[in-house]
């Protein structure tokens, strides 16, 4: 492995100094990798066999004795030695934690318990914690922030279950876009064709479980950003109910609750498996969602019933519908017929101005806050040698914001999330597409641009995600369908306030009728 991170970073970061990455325990991912690893398959575990496997049937198989932690992490990094070079998914290793994990599982007589033992996860580089090791937030602003104190509440929860934590995925500049661009780590790539993005802000989440380095990787979702990158990527990607699962210690909750964390995953079951294991009260958060009586694993063996289901047609942002993504709304509504539910037009409740205005406000005061917090550490302002153009705009009109504007903005996300439960008391599920297009050719939504461009861009991939972060209800990407190009299109399917378990239960019962397992990205 080299020791040198500039070896996978944008050449216009090459004065970064190797200090800042390595005193944080972590190391650029390059190809150098490849040969360090090339003796995974002496395992017993092919690379075959191991991208065959969800999390689900990993865990299963350390429990049962016939795969052990070690073997699965081996096959891990060397999966990413191969692919991570040419999809820039994963931007640092932690093998040295990871082993370290393992071996204190090995000597506490743990490796083969818990609901994720032995499963290789990656974590999201974004305002998410693993002690010891620098988070960046896709910002140069953070290249060389000191390393964590401590592991953030769900990724703990994670390794307590058994997981074990291996790297961080890439993101934009403060997760702002919809595709996973910056000039602090450069391009992550689509595994399905790598001229285009994988999504964003989760992006390099997905596109490593899409390119097959893990079956499950962390996410976040403040606008999007778990089921965008899921839709354009083919992939399953659930945003929880508000408060579902833990945010702190650091923040104890994102953007007024309107950013979430949970995962990307290939199969339904990994994700109601990681929800499980990741939901529930944390201590000293003011704000939770009450778990359900029984296990969401549970959910996926029960019949969703006759499910009412309203369909949204019409983008929020007005942008209109790629024809694949038109083509694949109404074989979904077909689908649902035939499987007996019911299917009416919905027109939303929603004043779209007052949305993004209220969203908006949020996520430019909350970066303002951060971006002050970091210019305090440093002793010096934020220049745009820290900070990507369209970062400077938000921060700049976040200026502007007062506490007035604030408090109304928090009185507009409530309105929206009063306004948007009065549909479920005729419907049980929202069905829209994800996004109004295709995913764009990689450069379209990077932050390096003026901001009109920019904003003009971004209709199509903010057409439907946004509202149900802040109306705060669960909302699931579903891969239902396929360009003609070979690109995968998600549907987007959203529930009550709590509703995770009628999500669970109809995304089962929708990949059991149309099954999507088979349709893996070739890199």
């Amino acid at each position: 492995m080299p020791n040198d991170p500039q070896a996978t970073i944008p050449a216009a970061q090459a004065t970064w100094p190797r200090r800042s990455v390595l005193k944080a325990g972590a190391v650029a991912v390059g190809a150098g990798l490849l040969g360090r690893f090339a003796d995974a398959a002496s395992s017993g575990l092919s690379a075959a066999d191991y991208q065959g496997l969800d999390a689900w049937a990993m865990a299963e198989a350390v429990r049962a004795g016939s795969l052990s932690g070690e073997e699965l992490l081996a096959a891990a990094l060397a999966r990413c030695a191969l692919v991570n070079p040419k999809v820039a998914a994963v931007n640092m290793l932690h093998e040295d934690y990871a082993k370290a994990a393992l071996a204190r599982q090995r000597s506490a007589g743990t490796s083969t318990q818990g609901a994720l033992a032995g499963v290789p996860i990656l974590i999201k580089d974004l305002n998410t914690y693993l002690q010891g090791t620098l988070t960046s937030n896709g910002s140069r602003l953070f290249r060389d922030a000191p390393p964590a104190t401590f592991t953030s509440t769900l990724v703990s929860r994670y390794e307590q279950a058994g997981a074990v934590p291996f790297g961080k995925t890439t993101c934009p500049e403060f997760g702002l876009t919809t595709t996973t661009e910056s000039l602090l780590w450069g391009q992550t790539r689509n595994p399905w064709n790598l001229g285009v993005s994988a999504g964003g802000s989760s992006g390099g989440a997905a596109s490593a479980v899409a390119a097959g380095i893990v079956p499950v990787a962390h996410a976040t979702d403040g606008g999007g950003s778990i089921r965008i990158p899921a839709s354009y990527c083919g992939l399953v990607g659930l945003k929880p109910s508000r408060y579902r699962t833990p945010s702190g210690p650091a923040h104890y909750e994102g953007w007024f609750g309107a950013s979430v964390a949970h995962v990307v995953s290939r199969s339904v079951r990994d994700t109601a498996l990681f929800l499980d294991a990741g939901q529930g009260h944390e201590a000293g958060s003011a704000y939770w969602s009450a778990p359900l009586a029984r296990p969401y694993v549970e959910e996926l063996r029960r019949d969703p019933g006759t499910l009412r289901v309203a369909v949204v047609r019409q983008s929020l942002t007005g942008a209109p519908l790629d024809a694949a993504v038109a083509a694949t709304l109404e074989q979904t509504i077909k689908q649902l017929l035939a499987l007996g539910h019911e299917i009416e037009d919905l027109q939303l409740p929603v004043d779209p101005r007052e949305l993004f205005g209220a969203h908006g406000a949020v996520i430019g005061t909350a970066l303002l806050n951060l971006v002050q917090e970091r210019e305090q550490a440093l002793g010096r302002a934020a220049t745009a040698q820290d900070l990507e153009q369209v970062t400077q705009v938000v921060l700049e009109r976040a200026k502007a914001i007062n506490g007035v504007g604030m408090y109304q903005a928090r009185q507009r996300f409530e309105r929206i999330g009063a306004a948007m439960e009065q549909p479920f008391q005729r419907f049980d599920v929202i069905l829209s597409p994800v996004t109004a297009n295709l995913t764009p050719a990689l450069g379209q939504l990077s932050l390096d641009q003026p901001w009109d461009s920019y904003a003009q861009r971004a209709m199509g991939s903010a057409a439907f995600t946004v509202l149900a972060n802040v109306s705060g209800q669960p909302s699931v990407s579903l891969p239902l369908g396929q360009s003609d190009s070979g690109l995968p299109v998600g549907m987007l399917f959203t529930a009550r306030l709590g509703g995770e378990d009628v999500l669970l239960r109809l995304a089962s019962q929708l990949e059991q009728a149309h099954p999507w397992a088979g349709r893996r990205a070739v890199v």
